[in-house]
């Protein structure tokens, strides 16, 4: 059994799904120059009237001669470009069941290929490779992987992009709690370069939230990667009278120093991981005890193969993993494969994965904030071929 082509090709159509405009903008690291504090990103393009959207997403295919691919996506160009130009040539001829030998030797092919965007490219290659077993085999991936563990997994909402006034965040955090999303996350708007008065405007928000979901709901609160140690010290204890279940990368990845003077001078608990590239990065942190929440990402972090050493290390230490979502079907199959008390749930965000997801035939969406696993062989990644208006390889030559 070989490789035969690894492809990577963009998927184009438009929707008609009428989604909701961004409400708000989040803290990001850009933020501490005072240029790019109220920068707002430019709207999704659409034609207002018809509500019809553009879209474009890119996917990476492994074919193989046994008239079987392997599927994922969407990906980052990025992660394109890498996977055509680097790992292309090197994986054409090769056995796509030797996993294990498979991601040691991406890893080990290029100098940089342990963090950043050769990792990414790296992890989309394993998940489409995870794809083609599954569907080898006739089962879903989470089999594989040793699971199910369970019929469904919790999804907490991440409400990233909703409005960050305190009544309207309230009026939609009730809402989508009625909804059976007990567990949220929101983002915060501002960080040490909006002032004191961009501090307290973020502690109203928590504020607001606890008093309109009450006791029982867990909140959760991001960063933004754009905090300084004082702001970050100051803002959690303030916080912690509303019982936060974390606070999400208040700084920059690489600086572990920082969360470890948190860590040491407040009782908020602590999430960080979706930065940080493979176990090697991974177990600094849980050396330092610094985190309780572990979010590495799938698509991101080594793909499902280093995710599930991750989430071998990570129990070693008593930390629970939930992986971050950029996608959805990776971490679900990994998380559906895990022990229930490791990985309590996945995240969710609304505005993000309603998009990502349009030309999939099969959707990943909660119910009564619960995802069913899904039952098709492999990922379980099809298109829609009604949603698909055109399909064209990418080819950097």
């Amino acid at each position: 059994m070989k490789i035969t082509d690894v492809k990577v090709f963009e998927v184009i159509g438009v929707a008609h799904e009428g989604w909701r405009p961004r409400e708000a903008r989040t803290s990001a690291p850009l933020d501490v120059y005072p240029e790019f504090q109220r920068v707002e990103p430019p709207p999704a393009p659409n034609d207002g009237a018809r509500g019809r959207t553009p879209l474009r997403a890119v996917y990476v295919e492994v074919v193989t001669d046994v008239n079987m691919v392997g599927l994922y996506g969407p990906i980052m160009r990025e992660q394109a470009f890498i996977i055509r130009s680097k790992l292309r040539p090197f994986l054409i001829g090769r056995d796509p069941m030797c996993g294990e030998t498979l991601w040691d030797q991406m890893r080990r092919l290029d100098r940089h290929g342990r963090t950043g965007h050769m990792m990414m490219a790296i992890s989309a290659v394993d998940c489409a490779l995870w794809d083609f077993r599954g569907k080898r085999h006739g089962v879903p991936v989470y089999q594989l992987l040793g699971g199910p563990t369970r019929e469904r997994v919790r999804a907490y909402a991440s409400m990233g992009g909703d409005s960050l006034e305190p009544d309207r965040a309230s009026d939609r955090a009730r809402q989508v709690y009625d909804r059976g999303f007990t567990a949220q996350k929101w983002f915060f708007r501002n960080g040490p370069g909006d002032g004191e008065e961009g501090r307290r405007e973020n502690l109203r928000l928590v504020r607001a939230l606890r008093e309109a979901l009450g006791e029982d709901a867990q909140l959760m609160f991001d960063g933004g990667r754009s905090w300084d140690v004082a702001y970050a010290i100051q803002t959690a204890r303030d916080m912690a009278p509303y019982e936060p279940t974390w606070l999400e990368e208040p700084f920059q990845p690489e600086r572990l120093e920082a969360y470890l003077r948190l860590k040491q001078e407040t009782d908020v608990p602590l999430a960080a991981g979706e930065h940080l590239y493979t176990r090697w990065d991974v177990k600094p942190f849980l050396d330092a005890g610094v985190l309780d929440y572990l979010q590495a990402d799938p698509d991101w972090t080594g793909g499902i193969t280093e995710m599930q050493k991750i989430c071998a290390l990570a129990d070693l230490y008593d930390v629970k993993v939930v992986p971050h979502g950029h996608h959805i079907l990776a971490a679900l199959h990994v998380v559906a494969a895990q022990a229930p008390g490791l990985c309590p749930m996945v995240e969710y965000l609304f505005r993000h994965l309603d998009r990502s997801q349009y030309f999939h035939k099969n959707r990943l969406r909660p119910e009564g904030g619960w995802l069913s696993l899904p039952t098709e062989p492999g990922l379980g990644l099809a298109f829609d071929k009604d949603r698909v208006e055109d399909l064209r390889e990418l080819k950097w030559e």
